[in-house]
């Protein structure tokens, strides 16, 4: 085990008190869920840092960071669906959710193929993380009940989010394509 592992699994036993922070029944709920998420942000960030700094990118590590990181983006924008209850959030969370479904599938289908560094993370990948992160911190922080201009950037931003999830599945997709055509031709 190594620092970057440890905040890695940090961040998967963050994902329950994250839920419990949501829901408490606390006019400050929102804001304490919100910290929870930037604190599990930030370790994601650090995480990485680390890894590569210390010369410590170990197998695991590259296997866990992306689920941890899928499923506090996955809960959290659940949650926020099941506040705000609207389908100009349910839409590109399910837009969201599905393409992180589908592109750890095809990472995994090309790293069995010995072709995974073809659907590594890009630029336009970190962007989207980037973008997902502060969307869901800033809509987290806001009491669906009275939307303010922080909720509006949020949901803004979560909507450029999705541009750059679209984008950046689209690149994948295009780079797994040969393989795709090898596979669907015996």
């Amino acid at each position: 085990m190594n620092i970057p592992n440890l905040l890695t699994i940090f961040r998967l036993f963050v994902i329950p008190i994250f839920v419990i922070a949501f829901y408490w029944p606390t006019d400050y709920s929102y804001y304490i869920s919100a910290l929870v998420f930037a604190l599990a942000a930030f370790t994601d960030w650090l995480d990485g840092y680390l890894a590569r700094r210390l010369n410590q990118v170990s197998k695991l590590g590259a296997f866990l960071d992306p689920v941890a990181d899928k499923l506090m983006v996955a809960v959290a924008l659940v949650l926020l669906v099941d506040a705000h209850s609207t389908p100009y959030l349910a839409l590109p969370a399910a837009i969201i959710i599905c393409r992180e479904i589908a592109i750890s599938a095809l990472r995994e289908w090309m790293a069995e193929l010995g072709e995974g560094k073809k659907v590594a993370v890009s630029y336009v990948g970190k962007l989207k993380t980037a973008s997902q992160m502060i969307a869901i911190i800033l809509l987290l922080s806001q009491n669906p009940q009275y939307p303010t201009l922080i909720g509006i950037a949020g949901l803004v931003l979560l909507y450029l989010a999705v541009l750059l999830t679209l984008g950046s599945m689209l690149m994948y997709l295009r780079a797994a394509w040969a393989e795709v055509k090898k596979a669907s031709h015996p």
